[in-house]
């Protein structure tokens, strides 16, 4: 099937960084072995998660250049290239090395709360000046503006290189609307942990995950089963994950994955201002989940 590439469960990577700022590769490379080792479907490097709002260039190019050397093909790659100023978004699209990148996640422009014809033209001015397949990516809880279904469905039949959606509206309808008029091949991607499962029962293909950062293995057979039809496994990993995923944003992300991630020996928790560790009693929270988690995946 087109694009099946992108079915079943992708994470959005996080950056490690040493006690006083500088990436931690070593990490990064322990990340990418146990995300890939647990079975998932493929990668998101510079997303939100990789705090590559952050990053300098320089530092971006760095972390990309060694998730691409250290997956080393085994996985697909999607890169995160989006941002509020159209023009240097082509220009950055333009000059681009996609050599090792199968796809770009692109998130609506944020801040300038541009209207629905204003994210039409955005979207149509990136598919018109490259090949490479596109997922367009919508978290109005991150930037202000919501892409509708109409616009997304708009852009979905207009251009073949629109390939699909991370959708995180939480907006369960907006979500059903797509899932009915979409084209065939259009993918409709959760970018909610937690509705995933839901979201796949409905036709959904698959997730962009901050969770599976800790879990790749449950979030890759969650959906996987949800794929095929296997409704009650898939409804009970996605229950045993319940408290977690609530648990790693009650302080933001990635500060609660990254907690997760210390607390289980993979990375340090560090971050960048503006962001800070986790509340000492969500912290608590979290380390008391990983401890006594029973994974019902064998």
């Amino acid at each position: 099937m087109k694009n099946s590439k992108f079915y079943g469960a992708g994470v959005a990577l996080t950056t490690p960084f040493h006690k006083y700022g500088t990436v931690d590769f070593t990490a990064l490379g322990n990340l990418i072995e146990h995300v890939i080792k647990g079975g998932i479907d493929y990668v998101v490097a510079l997303g939100t998660t990789s705090e590559s709002a952050t990053l300098t260039n320089d530092e971006r190019k760095a972390v990309l250049n060694f998730i691409i050397e250290n997956v080393n093909g085994r996985v697909p790659v999607v890169v995160g290239i989006g941002g509020n100023n159209t023009q240097y978004l082509i220009e950055t699209i333009k000059h681009f090395d996609f050599e090792g990148i199968d796809a770009i996640l692109s998130v609506t422009p944020y801040y300038n709360k541009p209207n629905q014809k204003g994210l039409y033209y955005h979207y149509k001015a990136i598919a018109s000046i490259t090949q490479m397949p596109i997922i367009l990516y919508n978290v109005p809880g991150r930037t202000a503006v919501n892409l509708s279904a109409e616009t997304s469905l708009r852009l979905a039949h207009e251009f073949k290189n629109i390939i699909g959606i991370k959708e995180a509206s939480g907006n369960m309808v907006q979500i059903m609307n797509l899932i009915k008029g979409k084209p065939k091949d259009f993918l409709v991607i959760s970018g909610d942990d937690a509705l995933t499962d839901a979201m796949v029962s409905l036709g959904g293909v698959g997730v962009i995950s901050v969770t599976a950062n800790a879990y790749p293995a449950e979030f890759h057979h969650m959906v996987k089963a949800g794929l095929e039809k296997n409704t009650d496994l898939a409804h009970k990993i996605n229950n045993s994950l319940l408290e977690f995923m609530e648990a790693i944003f009650e302080d933001g992300n990635p500060a609660g994955i990254k907690a997760a991630l210390s607390v289980m020996g993979i990375m340090k928790n560090n971050l960048r201002l503006p962001l800070v560790k986790v509340n000492v009693p969500t912290f608590n929270k979290i380390k008391s989940f990983v401890d006594e988690y029973k994974s019902p995946v064998k």
